[in-house]
């Protein structure tokens, strides 16, 4: 039997996985069985996920809420977005992210305030993160690796002076002179929007699109001073 290095078990994957890249996850871990046997090795979980995200496998995240603290009462699994928490769960006040990265949100319909997630164990959330209330919905942030850009203007709809970012953002004012941030346009990347310098305060979710107004989003008049990318070191 052939047994290869693992640049070449990486390249021998990549081929395979751009053919495949539609599978679902459970069978992709049968498939990792299948190939440790063939080639005589094993990947462990930190290689075998670099395989999967450097050809653009989607790794799904995964979450579970309990209803009281210290993970006990009802549960719920959650591996995609979820709007309204209710349907599930009568409340939640813990939860275990046992892979990927997620946004909770205090309302229904990922809106009210905002809290990022990476993997690891939130036995009290509310009292960790100075939540008021209960998580009533989630959305999963997808891996991602690539370029990052956005454009952030003064004004709604893309008024005012404009800035373009690549990287973080640790102080708009001090770096663009920018005194407030109104409206965004997000054309590559994950990021995540502080309310005060060096990434402080509230926060918010932006992944690729337009925003216009963060206002009509249910900010308020909320100002936001920094901004950090979503790296894959985060996953």
């Amino acid at each position: 039997m052939e047994v290869l290095d693992l640049p070449s078990i990486t390249h021998r994957a990549a081929i395979f996985y751009k053919t495949f890249n539609g599978l679902q996850e459970d069978v992709c871990k049968n498939l990792r069985i299948i190939w440790q046997k063939d080639l005589g090795c094993d990947l462990n979980e930190e290689h075998w996920l670099n395989i999967l995200s450097n050809t653009g496998k989607h790794i799904r995240g995964q979450i579970i809420f309990y209803e009281d603290r210290n993970f006990q009462g009802r549960s719920y699994e959650c591996s995609s977005d979820c709007a309204d928490m209710s349907s599930y769960l009568n409340r939640c006040h813990s939860c275990r992210v046992e892979r990927g990265c997620f946004m909770v949100y205090d309302r229904t319909n990922f809106m009210g305030n905002q809290y990022f997630l990476r993997r690891g164990e939130y036995a009290d959330y509310m009292s960790m993160m100075g939540m008021n209330d209960c998580i009533k919905s989630c959305r999963m942030i997808p891996m991602y690796r690539g370029s990052y850009r956005m454009r952030i203007y003064e004004r709604e709809n893309f008024g005012g002076q404009m800035s373009e970012l690549m990287d973080d953002c640790d102080n708009v004012m001090d770096r663009y002179r920018m005194s407030n941030c109104m409206s965004c346009h997000v054309m590559d990347g994950h990021w995540l929007m502080y309310e005060q310098p060096h990434y402080r305060g509230r926060m918010m979710y932006m992944r690729p699109g337009e925003y216009r107004s963060f206002m009509n989003m249910g900010m308020g008049n909320m100002k936001f001073m920094s901004m950090k990318r979503i790296m894959d070191s985060h996953y």
